[in-house]
């Protein structure tokens, strides 16, 4: 079999490799805090999906803005959200990124143009075409993606962002994750169209699908709609095809998956196939690999550590960060 063609430099690369790393040994260490009682409510794992916000927000500048759903942790960290303040803020402690009030859905940090993650179903999608008209206005060469999973479209919020977007021609850049399951339902009894991109259609928006499980594809689609949409030339649709995993949340059981087919998912693991690509594309060896997860394990433990001694909010904060003066 060919080596499928390396698209950017080495150590682009590499930063790949190392940001999917970190994205799974931090949704795993939450998923160990979680079970030791230490993570209240929900928590959604990204496991399995790390190429798609690695590959996409590569395609990014830092004056672009993101807003995106309860499963946010993956896309934090490919933004470049410190890791120590988001292990903080799942443990609900005053260190984290929103001083321990918003939890595992709703990271949130503005110095890096991530607007945080929304646990309403489609929540997102209204707000960031108002951001998305904010830009327009401003004329400061940003653009606003929008991160959303199929379940979302089957609100109503998707299909009137959709046409608002349109009629204004507003720079947005609707990311469609499409793991296969709202929850527990998957796709397949739930929406009569299978490629859900092309709903966008509807709306004069154009749209393309993209493989979610391979990082360098993501890029190179995002690439292709950031170029798009930055060029005045209005919003657009990715459908980024990918798996969880894990289940909808740590309290799923996921018995309305088979073996088989989680098992067909896994051979398409975004880091395990990409770190064979890089092996056999000569780019790196299995102890640079071995350096790079050993410094991602770092990372995590440290994050896990400064959380633990962390200070817990003071009751007097419950009436702070209430209203904006």
């Amino acid at each position: 079999m060919a080596t499928k063609q390396i698209a950017v430099d080495k150590q682009q690369l590499m930063e790949f490799y190392r940001q999917m790393a970190l994205i799974r040994r931090f949704e795993d260490m939450c998923a160990e805090k979680y079970a030791e009682g230490k993570i209240g409510g929900f928590v959604h794992l990204y496991v399995g999906e790390e190429a798609v916000a690695v590959g996409a927000f590569s395609a990014l500048e830092p004056r672009d803005l993101i807003m995106t759903h309860y499963r946010d942790h993956g896309h934090a960290i490919a933004r470049g959200v410190d890791t120590k303040k988001m292990m903080a803020e799942l443990l609900g402690k005053s260190t984290g990124t929103s001083k321990g009030k918003g939890g595992s859905m709703h990271i949130f940090d503005a110095s890096k143009g991530f607007l945080g993650g929304y646990a309403i179903v489609a929540a997102m999608l209204p707000m960031a075409v108002g951001l998305a008209m904010g830009a327009k206005f401003k004329k400061d060469g940003s653009i606003v993606v929008c991160i959303f999973g199929d379940g979302a479209m089957q609100e109503g919020e998707y299909h009137e962002s959709m046409l608002l977007a349109s009629l204004w021609n507003l720079p947005v850049l609707f990311l469609l994750e499409n793991n296969g399951y709202g929850m527990g339902v998957s796709l397949e009894n739930s929406y009569p169209l299978k490629e859900l991109y092309k709903t966008a259609a509807a709306y004069n928006v154009e749209a393309a699908p993209v493989d979610g499980m391979d990082v360098e594809g993501m890029r190179q689609g995002m690439l292709k709609a950031v170029e798009y949409v930055r060029s005045g030339k209005g919003p657009y649709l990715l459908e980024a095809t990918c798996y969880r995993f894990k289940g909808h949340s740590m309290a799923d059981p996921m018995s309305y998956r088979t073996r088989a087919e989680e098992e067909f998912w896994k051979k398409k693991d975004p880091i395990a196939s990409f770190k064979r690509r890089l092996i056999a594309a000569n780019l790196t060896t299995e102890a640079d690999i071995q350096k790079i997860e050993a410094a991602v394990e770092k990372e995590v433990q440290d994050a896990a550590k400064f959380a633990e001694e962390s200070p817990a909010p003071d009751v007097k904060d419950l009436y702070t960060d209430i209203y904006v003066e």
